[in-house]
């Protein structure tokens, strides 16, 4: 079991729904973006996900790394954990990121209306022991069932002009204005705010 009092947390995103999550859920942390383009060579969306939030991971590991390095004293006794994660939206295995502009969020939201598609959030973990050397990595996902009503172009383009799809996988966010547009889901909520933090808690349970 994770002691948690000699463990540094860092949370490798921006993301300020994953940050307000992981304070929910009690864990005291830091926050360390990871800079790397992503791309994967993944098709399929539980495994880009996992890939994804891998890569996040690592990247910021290996930061800190080079870090700790030139201050090794100051890491003494102590645990690093970094949390790193991806969220896409995905219809008939069709993945979507964030969009780019305003067509792209249209077409994305017009595919999703009337229509049940799946969010898929990857979490990876990466545990390392500045006393032992020892380095633990695990992965996993969590897959959501998101529901929405029909909307006219008029209703879809509204919304898009808030501004508040262009930071969100699939063009929306379940937990504002858009929410009167979402007819049910099936699973996690908190998978589709961006951080299935039941799923990580018993994952860490586990490590």
């Amino acid at each position: 079991m994770i002691d948690f009092e000699k463990t540094k947390l860092i949370l490798a995103s921006n993301s300020p729904r994953r940050s307000e999550l992981l304070k929910q859920a009690g864990y005291e942390f830091e926050i360390i973006a990871s800079n790397m383009d992503e791309q994967t060579s993944e098709t399929e969306p539980a495994l880009v996900v996992k890939d994804l939030s891998l890569q996040k991971a690592t990247n910021v590991f290996n930061s800190i790394m080079k870090v700790v390095n030139l201050s090794l004293d100051a890491y003494e006794g102590v645990s690093l954990m970094i949390i790193g994660a991806d969220t896409i939206v995905a219809k008939d295995n069709q993945i979507m990121g964030k969009p780019k502009d305003h067509n792209q969020a249209f077409d994305m939201l017009n595919l999703l209306q009337n229509n049940t598609h799946q969010v898929y959030t990857g979490v990876s973990i990466i545990l390392y022991d500045f006393e032992t050397k020892e380095k633990k990595v695990h992965s996993f996902h969590d897959c959501t069932d998101v529901e929405f009503y029909p909307m006219t172009d008029s209703e879809i383009n509204s919304y898009i002009e808030t501004g508040d799809c262009y930071d969100k996988a699939g063009s929306y966010g379940i937990q504002g204005s858009f929410a009167i547009h979402v007819k049910g889901i099936h699973g996690d909520y908190n998978n589709v705010v961006g951080l299935p933090i039941a799923k990580l808690y018993h994952e860490l349970e586990e490590m």
